[in-house]
């Protein structure tokens, strides 16, 4: 017979147990930038897929419609909730320095830095990690096979998509670049000039790559003949790719950071992604602040404040930690971000070159993200890039692979700012070593509440933290997944010592304040940044989604 006290105890299990089943969110919900996209993912789930097989479907489908901000030639992270094991985890899917690379091959014989040779062509490929990602998904998370959740990114490959005028303005960017090569120029020009809207984007070649990853799973793109194309044909172009470089690619599951800000949880990515630990830093920075009781001006500085000192740490000590020592612990720690936010004056803006380290440091996107969660609860934020739009520009012959141009996210050089103006100190952690994963700013994220859940993310090169972050101070302030998306930016990277910002992100007076204090601004000639938001209600039983209004994307929920 149960004694009385081990009855309650079993009753109690039971309602937390069954409190725990009903806290479901009875619905799907999928955000990408691109509709095609998202109405994959909910193809898969509404075939009876879970959160990761529409992951998948998703990533996919918009390495074929979206070929300027991501690709199958390509890589990212995956942050993932499972929602039965109550377990987050990251998959590292960044693209690795192939084996023949070292730190002075973008250099010339006095030591500069040769321009455009990290950016354009196959020498600027890193190894592609998206294909081992989704098989990964697939036998690990998900319940579907390859050939099932890869079907709707084929079909929309041999089948085609239309030109819309985000493609149409993305592509005019790289023009000269995918007229050098006639395979790209085939595939995404017409004729060698810009399509109209409504052309069809036909990629056979790239429909048969998928087919053969559907069928032979991960191995069907890193080892045989498809490994063997991509080999021959980057090489005979000016890489130096090897077959060893493709057959020892390895996704890696890694452990997210995790922080807090004022009662939030924060989970989001960690090395070799700068976002999380350059995100906690700055919320932690703030926590020494009531941000609530400032004027505009006074909020805007201190938050730039945070970013400046955040963005030098990131030049100062994040790289691979694979393969450089690099001090998470201490970087995370509140007490650390106590003493940097000690150096702040809340009457000036402290100078960039005031900073420690700042002395050794020269002054000085495309990507994509989407989001998921099913019914069950799980969930998925994943931000995926081949850097610049239409990475290196080039695809190997026969293969339909447009390849990515990573290796410009390591740092060339000592304080020498790369494409988006980031910079390494003089101990360079951010170095090219054979097989290193270059340093990333995505920084796929969940914040959660008792009672709330947001997913987020976004494409935007070095500013993809700092919108992140913008995001996350919305959501703790009450905000939904539209105002999340909306929200007008700004951004401080350290160097160059300047505060970018979309044309409404500051009225007048907020702008005088900020340059009193002694703030360069600088504003952006357009728009940024394509977040994408799933937030979960869990008081008021609702789920919602939002797309970035900046891009063409679908949030639905179904």
């Amino acid at each position: 017979m149960t004694s009385t006290p081990l009855k309650f105890f079993f009753i109690a299990l039971l309602i937390l147990n069954s409190a725990h089943a009903a806290a479901k969110p009875g619905k799907h919900a999928v955000a990408s930038a691109h509709p095609l996209a998202t109405e994959a993912g909910l193809e898969i789930l509404a075939a009876g897929g879970n959160a990761f097989d529409a992951a998948v479907a998703v990533a996919a489908t918009l390495a074929v419609v979206e070929p300027f901000g991501s690709g199958i030639g390509g890589g990212g992270f995956f942050l993932l909730h499972d929602a039965d094991k109550n377990k987050d985890v990251m998959i590292d899917a960044r693209e690795t320095a192939p084996l023949a690379a070292n730190e002075n091959m973008y250099l010339d014989d006095s030591g500069n830095v040769k321009p455009g040779l990290s950016k354009e062509g196959p020498l600027a490929a890193g190894i592609p990690g998206i294909p081992a990602a989704l098989q990964h998904l697939a036998k690990k998370y998900g319940s579907k096979p390859l050939t099932e959740t890869l079907a709707p990114a084929i079909r929309h490959a041999k089948e085609g998509f239309d030109v819309t005028e985000r493609y149409r303005f993305l592509t005019q960017y790289r023009l000269e670049l995918l007229r050098r090569y006639p395979e790209t120029a085939a595939i995404f020009l017409d004729k060698n000039e810009i399509p109209e809207t409504g052309y069809k984007i036909i990629q056979t070649d790239l429909g048969t790559t998928l087919d053969t990853i559907a069928t032979k799973g991960a191995k069907g793109f890193y080892k045989g003949e498809l490994a063997k194309k991509l080999v021959e044909g980057t090489n005979a172009a000016g890489g130096i790719w090897q077959s060893k470089d493709l057959s020892k690619y390895k996704v890696i599951e890694r452990s997210p950071v995790k922080s807090e800000y004022r009662g939030m949880e924060i989970t989001t990515a960690p090395l070799p992604s700068s976002g999380g630990i350059v995100l906690s830093t700055i919320l932690s920075i703030l926590q020494n602040y009531d941000l609530t009781k400032l004027s505009n001006g006074e909020y805007t500085h201190l938050i730039v404040e945070a970013m400046r000192r955040a963005y030098r740490d990131r030049a100062e000590y994040l790289g691979d930690s694979d393969f450089v020592e690099v001090p998470v612990k201490r970087l995370l720690s509140p007490y650390y971000a106590a003493g940097l936010a000690a150096g702040i004056r809340t009457d000036k803006a402290t100078p960039s070159t005031a900073l420690p380290g700042a002395a050794n440091i020269q002054a000085g996107s495309d990507t994509t993200h989407f989001s998921v969660m099913d019914k069950q609860g799980n969930r998925v934020a994943a931000t995926l890039s081949i850097n610049f739009p239409f990475g290196s520009g080039f695809i190997p012959p026969g293969t339909g692979v447009l390849l990515n141009n990573e290796m410009d996210d390591f740092a060339a050089k000592p304080g020498v700012p790369n494409g988006y103006g980031l910079v390494a100190g003089k101990d360079n952690p951010n170095a090219i070593q054979p097989g290193k994963r270059m340093l990333s700013s995505m920084t796929p994220t969940f914040l959660e509440y008792k009672d709330r859940v947001a997913v987020l993310g976004t494409p935007g090169g070095s500013r993809i933290i700092t919108m992140v972050l913008l995001a996350t101070l919305n959501f703790h302030s009450g905000g939904n997944a539209t105002q999340m998306v909306s929200r007008p930016r700004f951004h401080h990277q350290f160097l160059p010592d300047q505060i970018g910002y979309e044309p409404k992100a500051f009225n007048q007076n907020t702008k005088l304040e900020l340059q009193l204090l002694g703030h360069k601004l600088v504003e952006s000639s357009r728009e940024y940044g394509n977040m994408q938001v799933i937030v979960w209600d869990k008081k008021q039983k609702a789920l919602s989604a939002a797309s970035d209004p900046r891009g063409e994307g679908l949030a639905k929920i179904q």
